[in-house]
């Protein structure tokens, strides 16, 4: 049977090999087992440092999942593992950056009462005396500072730093839209922090997203040699990051009426610019006025990665109601009896479907449903081919809808995947889907057409 103090000491050794291991051995309380992305995040930092290709590593991260907890085991490691090193760090403001130094230093200073310490792992790693201040030290056996820690309103004059870390630098999200801020910091980053930097440097940047013009986005746009990792705290299956942080309830709780430009970002690690979103507001209605007509617009999914968007709408004096949404990447054989049914319970008069490629089967098939599985003959189908240039008629359309268009005050819940999809869009080749846009674009067209016979019906309202 192995000793004990040998199962210790195979530990400590290692710790000194692996960054994981390190943070694993001193806290083991945050670094378990649940936290897979964790082993990840330490990996990769490691792997960066040890390899020379790369000189940035970006890591994006959500809030409260170990951002600086992270960043503050890998300088206190990397000082176990290289004395001589010199290491750099910059946070959002002198004291966040001060506290993070001190953190550090208390760390290695700290002296061994009952339990494992810094020094038990690194023995030869010490401050050295009288080269203690909070923000700026050094260790034994060098003459010039190790450690500095700064911000963006703090200096680096007359240090060099082979290791540049920079912790999140936007506090709010009126900071990560306004391009002053932004470009602040990018001038703090390029001109101060980079220029001290020397002797195969390297620069490691975790924070969490916020605009694509963030010190994160900007290094992207800017820099080949960028190694990336992104944590989104759910994925595309709905599968969450780590349940013990944050479970799928809380987070839809916390995330209710939360702005969904910060959602995506902050969480998902989806930056969206705000002045790049095409609607930049949009109307919403608690009272609606009566509605003598009911229409519906369908844009069907021409392939299997297209939405199937039916909007329903009545239209007052110009100024169109939207009633109801199906908005959804489920099969035809699905959505054909979905889309019947959302025209009964709404009454719908006319239902324009567009038949482009699939669209006219889809349109027949809706038709007989509604006629042969419900005997319901209320709703007229009307298929039709849209030919239209789809970017510039949701560019041309845009405006309108956000002048002349009213979406319920619920709409955020009520259709949340629809919210996110019109809430989100850009104006310029960043969209992975224009299904809602496009039949916004379309009742545009349909309200404006000086023909409303078009429609089969007379211009009565």
């Amino acid at each position: 049977m192995i000793p004990e103090y040998v199962r210790v000491e195979a530990k400590k050794e290692i710790a000194r090999r692996s960054l994981y291991e390190y943070c694993k051995l001193r806290y083991p309380h945050f670094y378990t087992e649940d936290k897979e992305y964790l082993k990840t995040m330490c990996s990769e930092i490691q792997e960066f440092i040890e390899q020379d290709k790369q000189k940035f590593l970006v890591i994006n991260l959500p809030p409260r999942f170990g951002k600086s907890y992270t960043k503050k085991n890998t300088v206190e490691w990397l000082f176990g593992t290289n004395t001589g090193l010199k290491v750099m760090t910059g946070s959002y403001n002198e004291t966040l950056s001060s506290n993070f130094a001190r953190q550090v230093r208390d760390t290695i200073q700290e002296i061994k009462v009952d339990k494992m310490v810094y020094s038990d792992i690194f023995p030869n790693t010490k401050i050295k005396y009288g080269e203690a201040s909070s923000s700026m030290w050094a260790l034994e056996g060098n003459q010039e500072k190790n450690y500095l820690a700064t911000s963006p309103t703090g200096t680096a004059t007359g240090f060099g730093a082979n290791i540049l870390i920079i912790d999140d630098l936007i506090k709010n999200v009126e900071e990560a839209y306004n391009s002053n801020v932004l470009d602040k910091q990018w001038d703090w980053f390029t001109n101060t922090m980079l220029s001290r930097t020397e002797q195969n440097w390297k620069v490691i940047i975790v924070m969490t997203r916020w605009a694509e013009k963030d010190l994160a986005g900007r290094v992207l746009e800017n820099y080949d040699n960028v190694k990336l990792i992104k944590f989104p705290v759910i994925d595309e299956e709905g599968k969450m990051l780590c349940e013990s942080i944050l479970n799928k309830e809380d987070y839809l709780l916390k995330t209710k009426e939360m702005n969904i430009d910060i959602v995506e970002a902050n969480y998902n690690q989806k930056p969206i610019d705000i002045k790049g979103k095409l609607y930049t507001s949009l109307k919403t209605y608690k009272d609606i006025p009566e509605i003598k007509i009911t229409r519906s617009y369908t844009d069907t999914a021409d392939t299997g990665k297209d939405f199937l968007c039916t909007i329903v709408y009545g239209e007052v004096n110009n100024e169109v109601y939207i009633l109801d949404v199906q908005f959804t990447d489920k099969g035809m054989e699905i959505t054909e009896d979905e889309t019947a049914e959302l025209f009964i319970k709404n009454n719908v008069n006319l239902a324009k479907i567009e038949s482009n490629n699939g669209g006219r089967g889809f349109a027949r098939n809706v038709e007989r449903i509604l006629k042969d599985k419900h005997r319901y003959n209320k709703t007229v189908i009307q298929p039709f081919t849209q030919s239209g240039n789809k970017e510039a008629r949701i560019l041309s359309s845009s405006n309108w809808v956000m002048e002349h268009m009213y979406f319920p005050h619920n709409w955020k819940d009520r259709f949340p995947d629809f919210y996110k999809h019109i809430t989100s869009y850009q104006k310029k080749g960043k969209n992975t889907h224009d299904d809602g846009p496009d039949v916004l674009a379309g009742i545009y067209e349909d309200i404006n057409n000086s023909n409303k016979m078009q429609f089969g019906f007379n211009k009565i309202i």
